[in-house]
């Protein structure tokens, strides 16, 4: 055990003291310290709390938003601009005037894009599900008659992990760092590699570490040596969600794809999940044109066709791209004061401790907090002893081991403004008590 003290408080003094004395003091003040962290624990306990920060929810507010969009249709108008009639069979690849809109959003063609349903998690599973029975464009046979293995950015997202563990494919992490994943280490692995057939990436924002990719990650990912049928799993989840007005600018991915030769690298999802409505949004695919017909093909054996009344909704509902653009101005307006709570308090708390570091996304989801190793299970453990539910630590990383046990991931959206505040309040407790079960060091009591 060890513990140190700011400068101004009693650490000038244990230099000039007999040993004894001095042990037995920081034993003392280690002791007081303990007993004051239980007693406020006991104290919350009694407030039976109930909070939830466990997964990237729109708050009843941000819902509330596009509640209009439910009484959009209404009689003689479900046919969308072409004639469609939006109640009936057919439309395999989505509406052409939604993907129209979408396509100026994402700046692409409108004929590289597919609306599917309202998961845009469901179209990469169903692409992984593609490849693995049928390989993709440029395979020489099906992923799963192979070793498949994809690169995984840590800390990253638990539902990506998670479409690659219940498929047998065996995730490889490599770090985040400020400009998004390690580059010279995806670079290594892609080339010496040929069974590594993919990357996850969160680009904008991403999920859980707020990070936006930069220029040059982006180039030298379209750009890099990799086996003919490797694929950028690009989850452009929160291409819009800024925080703040001046979003982060990030590069587009399908053009320099195109521009380094490879044009079927890549392929992007976006959905509205956390836009509109997280259970009835609508969910789409980007790629290449030889990806795009390869999805098509699969896509006829599947459906015959997506939610086109759905998707006309929406169409109404925004009505161009700078509508949806300022939809999400009132999203911000309602999630920027809870992640600048989070963070007040998480620095009031926490710093200058030495106990935490912690992410302040512009945009997106999430704030990631690194707390010392070994402790962020047993500080997620307390927290939930206290009513504050948190994403299972570990969740960040593959088979869900964090191996220095250190990333925890907070979810500020759903909670109220004054729930957010309580729970922050209750996880710094938390961090403080799980680091002094520790015999962590301590640099302010």
């Amino acid at each position: 055990m060890k513990i140190t003290f700011k400068q101004g408080s009693v650490c000038w003094l244990l230099p000039c003291l007999p040993v004894n004395f001095a042990i037995n003091l920081v034993k003392r003040l280690y002791f007081l310290m303990m007993e004051a962290l239980k007693a406020q624990f006991e104290q919350i306990k009694a407030e039976q709390l109930q909070l939830d920060m466990t997964r990237g929810k729109p708050s009843p507010a941000q819902l509330d938003l596009s509640k209009r969009m439910i009484a959009l249709l209404k009689e003689e108008e479900y046919k969308a601009g072409d004639g469609t009639d939006c109640r009936n069979y057919g439309g395999l690849d989505g509406l052409p005037e939604l993907k129209q809109l979408f396509a100026e959003l994402l700046e692409v063609s409108a004929g590289q894009i597919i609306i599917g349903g309202n998961s845009s998690l469901q179209l990469m599973h169903d692409t992984i599900i593609n490849a693995m029975l049928h390989g993709v464009p440029g395979s020489e046979k099906p992923w799963g008659q192979q070793k498949v293995k994809f690169l995984c950015p840590v800390p990253g997202y638990d539902r990506h992990f998670g479409v690659c563990e219940h498929l047998g494919i065996e995730m490889v992490p490599v770090p985040m760092n400020a400009h998004g994943p390690d580059m010279d280490k995806v670079e290594e692995l892609a080339a010496a590699d040929p069974a590594i057939k993919g990357i996850w990436c969160v680009p904008k924002y991403s999920n859980p570490g707020g990070i936006t990719y930069s220029d040059k990650v982006v180039r030298r990912l379209a750009s890099m040596q990799a086996a003919a049928d490797f694929r950028i799993m690009w989850d452009n989840a929160y291409a819009e969600h800024h925080l703040y007005e001046t979003g982060d600018p990030l590069a587009n991915v399908i053009e320099l794809c195109a521009a380094a030769g490879n044009p079927e690298r890549v392929f992007m999802y976006v959905s509205t999940s956390k836009i509109t409505f997280a259970g009835g949004g609508v969910g789409l695919m980007v790629s290449g044109p030889e990806n795009i017909g390869w999805m098509k093909k699969h896509l006829f054996y599947q459906t015959i066709g997506p939610d086109k009344l759905n998707q006309l909704r929406h169409l109404r509902f925004f009505g161009n791209a700078n509508g949806l653009r300022s939809h999400m101005q009132q999203h911000a307006t309602i999630l920027r004061p809870r992640f600048e709570k989070v963070n007040e308090i998480l620095e009031r708390e926490l710093g200058g401790t030495g106990l935490a570091t912690w992410s302040q996304p512009r945009g997106g989801y999430f704030i990631s907090l690194d707390v010392p190793g070994g402790c962020a299970r047993r500080t997620v453990e307390l927290a939930g002893e206290l009513g504050v539910k948190l994403t299972k630590a570990g969740a960040t990383f593959p088979y869900g081991q964090d191996p220095a046990d250190t990333n925890i991931r907070i979810a500020p959206s759903l909670p109220s403004e004054a729930e957010i505040a309580r729970a922050t309040e209750v996880l710094c407790l938390c961090v403080k008590l799980a680091a002094a079960e520790k015999g962590v060091a301590v640099e302010s009591l």
